[in-house]
């Protein structure tokens, strides 16, 4: 799977790039200094390095835990977001990733007890408010978990703060180390979700919709939380059908106990970074449709906007109270 480890050097003995250098035994192994050394090259191709990506061993130093973007987050009075990694395993053609960063090789930061050191002083410093903590904003919190083990030292350290919540936000079926283990209350398993014909176009490499259901009633069935995330909402002929079949399919095999929220939103980019996307996929249908620019945000446009957003909402109450269903923006 990856043929190429770079790793800085002051890292190589830590014990999470020694389980990395376990689970690639096969894998060539080169020195470097810094990852921006690689990873913030200009005129990277992205498309290019994404048919082989190599893997970058790195030490975070800083912006350990950070806000929410706007409109992101759920019912709790602070959301916060941290990234153990940056960039995906899948290939997803609406990613935003790929108009984040120049380059497609992946980087994971092996000190994760220094993330889980400044999430705990963020705790404290808001104790006082509910608080929401986000995994897989910039990565699959689970597609790589496999090799990193992160998402088992990250239960553990959220088992001690069960007044917070944490999500893991995934569209894998790796999901064998969170059955082996008793759920936690605090923590929502969140499946990125499209219906089945829209996901076998876009959602390249990732598990099939079907396979991320029986992912996630097994989940359930375990007792931890569903999250479901149908973010981004795709625009075609016949979406209400889709997304009405795909609502009704998952709402007759997860119990509604078991899902813990439902949040939705438009596709949709910052203008800069949609152009740079839409030239990497000037084949893709996805960016055939004309999309509206507002105050610098690429979309389908207000009306389109309206009608799906109206929509997907009354769908969603047929099955859960308005109090677990949420509309994002960020």
């Amino acid at each position: 799977m990856i043929d190429t480890v770079y790793f800085e050097e002051e890292v190589l003995q830590h014990p999470t790039a020694t389980r990395v250098r376990k689970a690639l035994p096969k894998a060539n192994w080169v020195p470097i200094n810094r990852f921006q050394e690689l990873f913030n090259i200009r005129n990277q191709n992205f498309r290019i390095q994404k048919k082989n990506p190599a893997l970058i061993l790195a030490k975070k130093f800083e912006n350990f835990v950070l806000p929410v973007p706007s409109g992101f987050g759920m019912n709790s009075t602070k959301n916060f977001y941290f990234s153990h990694m940056y960039n995906c395993l899948y290939d997803c053609d609406y990613c935003f990733l790929q108009g984040l960063y120049s380059s497609a090789n992946y980087v994971l930061f092996v000190n994760y007890e220094d993330f889980f050191e400044h999430i705990s002083q963020t705790i404290e410093k808001n104790k006082n408010d509910s608080q929401m903590f986000f995994s897989g904003y910039d990565c699959d919190s689970l597609a790589f978990d496999k090799i990193s083990g992160f998402s088992d030292q990250l239960l553990q350290f959220f088992e001690k703060y069960q007044n917070v919540e944490v999500e893991l936000r995934t569209k894998s079926i790796v999901t064998n180390s969170l059955r082996k283990r008793p759920a936690i209350k605090n923590c929502i398993i969140a499946f990125s979700l499209s219906p089945t014909k829209i996901a076998k176009k876009l959602d390249n490499k990732a598990p099939s919709i079907k396979r991320r259901i029986k992912a996630m009633k097994q989940l359930a069935d375990c007792g931890w939380l569903i999250g479901l995330r149908f973010d981004p909402l795709i625009y075609t002929n016949d979406w209400k059908v889709q997304y009405s079949e795909l609502i009704c399919e998952i709402m007759t095999q997860i119990n509604v106990s078991s899902i813990h929220s439902v949040s939705y939103g438009l596709l949709r980019f910052p203008k800069r970074m949609y152009k740079k996307i839409s030239n990497l996929h000037n084949t893709t249908g996805l960016f055939a449709f004309p999309l509206d620019n507002n105050n610098g945000v690429t979309s389908y446009g207000k009306e389109i906007e309206s009608e799906m957003y109206h929509f997907i909402q009354q769908e969603l109450q047929h099955y859960l109270p308005t109090n677990k269903i949420f509309h994002c923006t960020g």
